[in-house]
């Protein structure tokens, strides 16, 4: 089965793994649909769960191949990583200073950006797509990365990265719809939010394919790069919105499983 997947286009699987990752998203935000609340306990923890996977595949799925592929390729190891992780980092702050988004639970005054007069809603909406981006781009690179180096260990690398994406994406789009429905959304307009915020991740995908596909010297670097994005993303948001309240333990807890989670899906599958 690994074997015959390696024969396909490494844009359609990126394509999949990101539709998959989408669907995640999709099935947690339709937990909505029976619920209205969620205790502060459980949602700490299921931040703290996604971020504990994102920072383990930034590593373990990003980081130390890239650093491979660059020692492999004859450049400069520790200088790529460093070079593609600081971009990463440095595009993601570019478009959150840029992009009017809002933060879950803040009041509209405190949107970030640029001041636009955009409903909440649609601030909410755009805060949750920028932190999919890095996720989407991670999949799609991971996946491309097959063209340059089509064997098992790293589509089976790239299977389980966007398996660990998909894996958090369900908690944190229960985490999305249900507060929206808290701030007085419909249960099927908040779990349309939820999905919809995923949508960004297959066109994330197929352009990160695409890039290394295109610009085979960049791969190392397009690596560090979703590394860089998704790290920025943890910090920025992730951690901060999972300490809130008096059940900060439950972020940490949330946090140490995910990033196990993610590190044996990693080991024990690339």
């Amino acid at each position: 089965m690994m074997e015959k997947l390696l024969t396909y286009n490494p844009i359609l699987l990126a394509l999949l793994g990101t539709i998959f990752t989408w669907f995640m998203t999709a099935a947690g935000s339709f937990m909505v649909i029976f619920f209205k609340q969620i205790n502060q306990k459980l949602l700490n923890s299921m931040l703290g769960f996604a971020a504990g996977v994102m920072i383990a595949a930034s590593f373990w799925s990003l980081l130390a191949p890239a650093i491979d592929m660059a020692e492999a390729n004859g450049q400069n190891p520790w200088l790529v990583a460093v070079i593609g992780f600081l971009l990463g980092g440095a595009s993601l702050l570019g478009i959150d200073k840029l992009l009017p988004h809002l933060h879950m639970g803040l009041p509209t005054e405190k949107a970030e950006g640029i001041k636009t007069s955009w409903e909440r809603s649609i601030l909410l909406l755009l805060a949750i797509t920028l932190h999919n981006i890095p996720e989407g781009l991670a999949v799609g690179v991971a996946f491309g990365a097959l063209s340059h180096n089509p064997t098992i260990g790293a589509l089976t690398g790239a299977i389980a990265l966007a398996v660990g994406i998909g894996l958090q994406n369900f908690p944190e789009g229960a985490a999305v719809s249900i507060p929206l429905r808290r701030e007085g959304m419909s249960r099927w307009r908040a779990f349309n939010y939820g999905q919809l915020s995923g949508v960004v991740e297959p066109i994330a995908g197929v352009l990160g394919a695409l890039l290394v596909l295109k610009v085979t010297s960049l791969l190392p670097y397009a690596l560090a790069f979703a590394a860089g994005a998704m790290i920025f993303v943890v910090v920025e948001e992730l951690i901060p919105e999972s300490q809130r309240g008096d059940e900060t333990d439950w972020s940490t807890i949330g946090a140490m499983l995910g990033f196990a989670t993610m590190m044996l899906l990693d080991v024990a599958l690339g």
